[in-house]
């Protein structure tokens, strides 16, 4: 089975959307996915038409479970969304105070680790949409994920949230003594604004070796997605949007560890480096 996490610690820069639409490329390749939502929010809960505010088998009772994982504790309700190969592990509002009610207690960054290890028979892929904010939830997606998928949007405020979420990610790495192989991709990419095409390449030559050479460019199709309540993938399978996914999920299915991520992990990651340009952008 194999692990990414979709996480930054700057909101509204795609991390459902590239999610929920990589999976459902997956699901629509016949690999069976679980889409987990540890996002308070709940947006991608309610993506597929789940209220996450009346949700109480979620995810949370892995957490209420703690160490107890795998073990004596209340099982979560998976919930099958009306694509085939698809299923959702939803989140609730409840999340909110898991720092504050439970993270103090022993085991807590391993709690998703230890359950998807549980699920590893039924599932071929998981990925996991993270909330924007250092905590509990964000440990356990780094210590559960095999790579880390990094969506930021190409205008020079988010690349300020890319070097702390990056920040971020060293730090909790050096901690925990392992590597993940990481991917960072450019989102929301307006090929006709200068901002955003100055961004792209600042973001080329600043991140040359963990940078996926593509860009996801604005397409008012994955918003219509949403509010449909399914990928993109299923919907509009012509769109610009589908086509940019679908090329970066064959980067990352095509990704082969290095003998340093070797010894810690096992899972896809980016491509090589494109040029300075916009070229390799599907828009």
């Amino acid at each position: 089975m194999k692990v990414w996490a979709v996480a930054n610690q700057k909101g509204g820069v795609g991390k459902t959307t590239t999610a929920v639409t990589l999976a459902g490329l997956l699901a629509q390749q016949g690999h069976e996915t679980l889409l987990v939502d540890l996002d308070p929010h709940g947006s991608m809960t309610a993506y597929f038409g789940y209220d996450p505010d009346s949700i109480e088998d979620g995810v949370y009772r892995l957490f209420e479970g703690g160490a107890a994982v795998g073990r004596d504790m209340p099982v979560p309700v998976l919930r099958q969304t009306r694509f085939e190969h698809l299923v959702l592990l939803p989140a609730s509002t409840a999340l909110a105070t898991l720092d504050r009610q439970l993270g103090a207690r022993d085991g807590m960054g391993l709690v998703l680790a230890r359950y998807l290890r549980g699920m590893a028979a039924r599932f071929e892929y998981v990925l996991i949409d993270c909330p924007p904010v250092l905590g509990v939830l964000m440990v356990n997606a780094l210590a559960a994920c095999g790579h880390l998928v990094i969506p930021v949007q190409t205008e020079f405020l988010a690349l300020k949230g890319l070097e702390r979420m990056l920040h971020t990610l060293d730090m909790i790495l050096h901690a925990r003594k392992i590597d993940i192989p990481y991917t960072i991709v450019p989102a929301l990419f307006d090929r006709r604004t200068r901002a955003s095409v100055d961004s792209l390449r600042l973001l080329r030559e600043t991140y040359p070796e963990h940078l996926w050479p593509g860009a996801i460019p604005v397409d008012t199709q994955l918003r219509e997605a949403s509010r449909l309540g399914g990928p993109i993938t299923h919907l509009f399978p012509q769109a610009r949007g589908t086509l940019a996914y679908s090329g970066l999920l064959e980067s990352l299915l095509a990704y082969r560890p290095t003998p340093l991520d070797a010894t810690t992990r096992e899972i896809p990651g980016a491509g090589q480096p494109a040029d300075g340009d916009a070229r390799g952008v599907v828009g």
